[in-house]
């Protein structure tokens, strides 16, 4: 039964983790970000999303949290450095690399309010 509870909490976080990633490129698709990719996956770790304007790339971590101040403590310093690691992967593949400038956001998920965008973040 226990199992069954565990399971159920986790699946219910991996669907809240999906549609606040959602949310989260919709808001920077209205602020007129080109939404590159959800859940970026790399050998050093994961992007949440990563979206360009011009010649920014912005890696945005996703945070579904109570209020503002939790879902920016959520971005840990190695979270952070993960981030850092996977966006230096993406950028090196890219053709247009030595152009482009990058820049680390967060987006919070705050339930019952609309998504709060944090650019320049970490």
């Amino acid at each position: 039964m226990a199992e069954t509870g565990e399971r159920l909490k986790r699946r219910k976080a991996w669907r809240r983790g999906r549609v606040s990633e959602y949310a989260a490129a919709l808001l920077l698709f209205f602020k007129g970000y080109r939404v590159l990719a959800i859940r970026h996956r790399t050998k050093l770790g994961e992007i949440d999303i990563i979206a360009r304007k011009g010649d920014l790339a912005v890696f945005v971590e996703v945070k579904a949290r109570r209020d503002e101040q939790e879902a920016i403590d959520a971005v840990s310093f190695s979270a952070q450095k993960r981030i850092r690691a996977a966006s230096d992967l993406w950028l090196a593949r890219q053709p247009d690399y030595a152009r482009l400038s990058q820049r680390y956001d967060i987006v919070a998920i705050l339930p019952g309010r609309w998504p709060r965008h944090f650019p320049d973040a970490f």
